[in-house]
């Protein structure tokens, strides 16, 4: 977070309440918690941000500029994982941000040239236009999903996931769960297992799919 006393600007302002958000999630950010952590009064924070509202603008397309843009031209699939695994990392660090990212109305310029080069990309690569729509939705309900999910689990990494799943099986009889006794023993519970692989193999199914899609249109469609 910037010191205070530094010179007050727009930057500095979103900065901050991007540090605040990731400290304490969302809902600690106010523009008096903002002040404080600025070292100014709330009064002067209207100088550069016009209301909450524009604050949220803002520190959502910090989080877009963050991201690793695809570029149109490139191959598609390579583009879409690249900007895929970004945007996850991303929001691995800023998970306040996940309900937030298409929530905003006034769109900044790092988030519209996000969306603007994956549009790009997809169409270069000969997807049609409502196709394209489609895919843009599918792989961004898919990224957002994925973080929503593992931002909540119980565990973070492989190395708290046998504690936890452990704990769990303890209360869990064979003979009333044997599904979930037979997937956590045969499967969680052996070495090298990792929860965050799941996002590279769900993310290959679903370029698969697209794949066999782009497959399937016609030349000049």
């Amino acid at each position: 977070m910037p010191k205070p006393g530094a010179p007050l600007s727009r930057e500095r302002v979103l900065r901050a309440a991007v540090a605040i958000a990731d400290a304490g999630g969302i809902g600690g950010l106010t523009m008096r918690s903002l002040a404080d952590a600025l070292g100014v009064k709330p009064m002067s924070l209207y100088h550069h941000v016009a209301n909450k509202d524009e604050i949220l603008d803002g520190i959502v397309d910090v989080v877009f500029s963050r991201m690793e843009l695809p570029t149109p031209g490139g191959d598609w699939r390579h583009e879409m994982v690249k900007r895929a695994n970004s945007a996850r990392a991303v929001l691995r660090r800023h998970p306040w941000a996940i309900g937030l990212l298409e929530s905003r109305t006034a769109p900044g310029p790092a988030t519209l040239r996000h969306h603007d080069a994956t549009i790009g990309t997809l169409r270069r690569a000969g997807f049609p236009l409502a196709l394209t729509a489609h895919v843009h939705a599918l792989l961004d309900s898919y990224v957002y999903g994925f973080a929503v999910q593992e931002a909540a689990l119980p565990f973070s990494g492989p190395d708290s996931v046998t504690e936890v799943t452990e704990d769990i099986l303890e209360h869990l009889s064979p003979d009333d769960y044997p599904h979930l006794v037979e997937i956590a023993t045969g499967h969680v519970l052996r070495p090298g297992y990792d929860f965050a692989d799941e996002f590279e193999f769900g993310l290959g199914v679903v370029l698969d799919a697209v794949a066999g899609l782009l497959a399937d249109v016609s030349p000049g469609s």
